[in-house]
């Protein structure tokens, strides 16, 4: 599989800029998330376990002790992004916040950082410490969960924000420079392939820089699980969801990089559909139909054409 010649990949993405691969390393930096502390909600987003997508046991070793352990583990790079996946990772003050980061970018492998966090989770005092980062030359991505640009799903979910909080903190990022990857949920209750597609739309005129495509899947622990056992959830098949997956790529311009097409999870915390537990599966599939059906941007006339 040759993603990269169909899809503008953020892998290609950084090797064409920095001349080099460059890997993500996952950081756990312990934070919580407003909408399971009781802050604004509590329970969490009706889909997530996080422990079903990273390793929870991490958390208790210091950042530098999780860049040296992951590093010696990948052994595919010598440079590499650090990137805060876990719950809200700019949910905590500032202090906390330049503390945490920079024991990262201290290092010396580090180009930059990968912050993943809830729309409405983003005050000012962060992202100036994002942009004072990027200003010194890393490389800084700031990475939103909307999932969905449609309020009623939202709250559906239990998402705890609207897209309106999600379309002002975009506005305020890229006002100072810093990059945004937005994650989307193909396959959310009720949805169809016309409201993932007015969701893509709705996310590229609020301005984006990178997309994140997730399958709904069921994890066990989650609320969603209840649902799906006592047969209230459907959930897509593999076919349905490449075919949706396809023609998102295809509507979004070449410009636009694609962090990532599927995801996956292990068993016994993946519950369903079974095709999420080896993304491989789903991301040659989606390859396949991409070379079929057309490239990247190809739908909009802004055809994707990989260059070296």
């Amino acid at each position: 599989m040759q993603l990269h010649l169909v899809v503008n990949t953020f892998g290609s993405d950084l090797q064409r800029r920095y001349g080099e691969k460059i890997y993500k390393l996952t950081l756990h930096g312990g934070f919580s998330c407003p909408n399971r502390d009781g802050t604004i909600g509590s329970g969490g987003c009706t889909f997530c376990n996080v422990a079903s997508i990273i390793d929870e046991s991490i958390q208790v070793k210091s950042i530098a002790d999780q860049l040296v352990s992951q590093a010696h583990q990948m052994k595919k790079s010598k440079r590499y992004l650090a990137y805060f996946q876990a719950y809200t990772s700019t949910y905590a003050e500032v202090a906390i916040l330049k503390n945490m980061y920079e024991q990262a970018l201290n290092s010396a492998d580090i180009v930059g950082l990968c912050v993943g966090t809830r729309p409405d989770c983003v005050p000012n005092e962060a992202l100036d410490l994002l942009a004072g980062y990027q200003s010194q030359g890393f490389e800084v991505w700031l990475e939103l969960g909307l999932q969905t640009a449609h309020d009623k799903t939202l709250h559906d979910i239990n998402r705890g924000h609207t897209f309106n909080d999600y379309h002002q903190t975009v506005q305020k990022a890229r006002n100072l420079g810093i990059k945004v990857c937005t994650h989307l949920i193909i396959g959310l209750p009720k949805e169809t392939k016309q409201d993932n597609l007015i969701t893509l739309e709705r996310v590229l005129n609020s301005g984006v820089d990178g997309l994140k495509l997730h399958p709904l899947h069921i994890v066990d622990g989650s609320i969603m699980a209840k649902a799906w056992r006592a047969g209230r959830i459907n959930i897509l098949s593999l076919d349905e969801y490449v075919d949706i997956a396809g023609d998102i790529i295809r509507q979004t311009p070449a410009n636009i990089v694609y962090h990532r097409i599927s995801a996956n999870a292990r068993k016994p915390t993946l519950l369903a559909p079974d095709w999420c537990e080896n993304h491989w599966q789903s991301m040659n599939a989606v390859d396949h139909n991409l070379r079929q059906y057309g490239v990247q941007g190809s739908a909009i006339g802004d055809e994707y054409c990989f260059k070296e």
